[in-house]
């Protein structure tokens, strides 16, 4: 794995793990029975997107690392994703 596709992976894992940890934790206008005028109750109140953020890149860093060193290792390759025999055989 080159520096760049290893980039572009840590990039795609902390997007991914960041759009799951986005809903946790999170307060809405709704739940705290304060809505402001012309916004939706559903809108947050408080999001916490920092913690959010530092939560992410850690896992993501924890998560890139185990897929890395699996792609590294080569325990899973391409070739055993190949269900149709369309690759080459590995020599």
């Amino acid at each position: 794995m080159g520096i760049t596709s290893g980039l572009v992976l840590y990039a795609v894992i902390w997007f991914m793990t960041f759009l799951v940890v986005i809903p946790i934790r999170i307060e809405t206008q709704g739940d705290r029975g304060e809505i402001e005028p012309g916004t939706h109750a559903g809108a947050p109140e408080t999001h916490y997107l920092r913690q959010k953020a530092v939560i992410t890149t850690v896992l993501a860093a924890l998560l890139w690392a185990l897929i890395a060193a699996i792609i590294l290792s080569g325990v899973i390759t391409v070739n055993d994703f190949d269900w149709f025999d369309r690759l080459p055989d590995p020599q």
